[in-house]
């Protein structure tokens, strides 16, 4: 086999960027998040590993990351010091002879390539990114991308680690089915409610009680994750979004009704801003609100004709927030415009 797979993850980014900008915060527990402010309500971006063993994580909020390490130090996001660092990462990546590199994020991607020794090159791509950014990388090696993704995981912080055909239910076969890239908790839960809470289980169970539970194309898809199987294909064909959209978190719950209103044309209007920059109308509105203390939902709905009104994404969306009938106080609101696809499709 020559042709590879190679998951490049770059070891807690934000913190590793900020610790090149502040030399002095290495070795200390960091904590990335909305503004800085654990008054306010923000989650965590990213956290330190030093941070982690206090069990600080992603997407918890700022205040619960402060009581689990009140000694760490607070930093806000800095967006733009982000996205440079990972161009420069990815610009190397792409710079390496013979790779095809398909972005999935400022701190990951997949590189694509015929070698005869994976190995060898996971470590080519580790040096070459420090030698470029003073950044520390994790490369899985796999077969497929979904054994790569996760083989990322097996090799961290700054190494490597192989998954294949020929490993993976040795690896993997005991492991939670939330193990496996692509399985949340709320499958995973689905899962278990069919007696499958293993990998090497959902691998081997009668397909007919996946496409039962899941339907006829998620079913096989999750029967397939069970085995490893997916795509092998890197494609760096440039990123074409679907969907542009805004959200806000509310220091304050909203309950006022023309309060609400006000704050779904505010949105609204930014999301307009952002596809008039594509040149490609509305063509169906998504409504996210989070309900205090923390029920979340989201509904979807296609207009009659695509639009650039911000009035009409605004009004659609407060009417898909009236048929939930939920009078809770609100925290967070959000508005995200579906397009219609870009010329020759996607």
């Amino acid at each position: 086999m020559t042709g590879w797979v190679l998951h490049v993850d770059l070891d807690q980014f934000l913190a590793a960027v900020e610790v090149l900008r502040h030399p002095e915060l290495a070795g200390l527990p960091l904590i990335i998040g909305g503004r800085g402010d654990p008054t306010e309500r923000a989650v965590v971006s990213t956290a330190s590993y030093e941070a982690r063993e206090f069990g600080v994580r992603s997407g918890m909020p700022l205040k619960t990351a402060v009581r689990k390490c009140p000694q760490a130090v607070l930093l806000p996001v800095d967006a733009p010091v982000y996205l440079a660092a990972s161009e420069q990462v990815m610009d190397t990546l792409r710079g390496l002879d013979g790779t095809v590199v398909e972005v999935l994020g400022w701190d990951e991607a997949f590189v694509g390539v015929d070698i005869d020794d994976p190995q060898a090159f996971a470590d080519h791509i580790r040096a070459e990114v420090l030698a470029a950014t003073r950044l520390h990388c994790s490369v899985g090696i796999g077969d497929t991308k979904v054994r790569a993704k996760i083989a990322t995981d097996l090799g961290k912080p700054q190494g490597s680690y192989r998954l294949t055909r020929e490993n993976w239910f040795a690896v993997m076969g005991e492991r939670p089915t939330d193990a496996i890239w692509g399985i949340g908790p709320r499958i995973r839960d689905r899962l278990a409610g069919l007696g499958v809470a293993t990998v090497h289980e959902l691998a081997t169970v009668d397909e007919d009680r996946l496409i039962a539970e899941f339907g006829p194309t998620m079913g096989p898809h999750f029967g397939r994750l069970g085995r490893g199987v997916s795509s092998a294909v890197v494609d760096d064909t440039p990123y074409v979004a679907r969907a542009h959209g805004r959200e806000v978190t509310y220091q304050q719950n909203l309950t006022d009704p023309d309060e609400i209103a006000l704050a779904l044309r505010a949105l609204a209007d930014q999301v307009v801003e952002d596809i008039r920059r594509e040149d490609r109308a509305c063509m169906r509105v998504h409504l996210k609100v989070r309900f205090a203390p923390f029920f979340t939902f989201t509904r979807i709905r296609k207009l009659p004709e695509p639009t650039f009104d911000p009035a009409v994404i605004a009004a659609t969306a407060l009417e898909l927030l009236r048929k939930l009938d939920d009078d809770r106080p609100i925290r967070l609101l959000g508005v995200r415009a579906e397009m219609t696809p870009p010329e020759g499709g996607y």
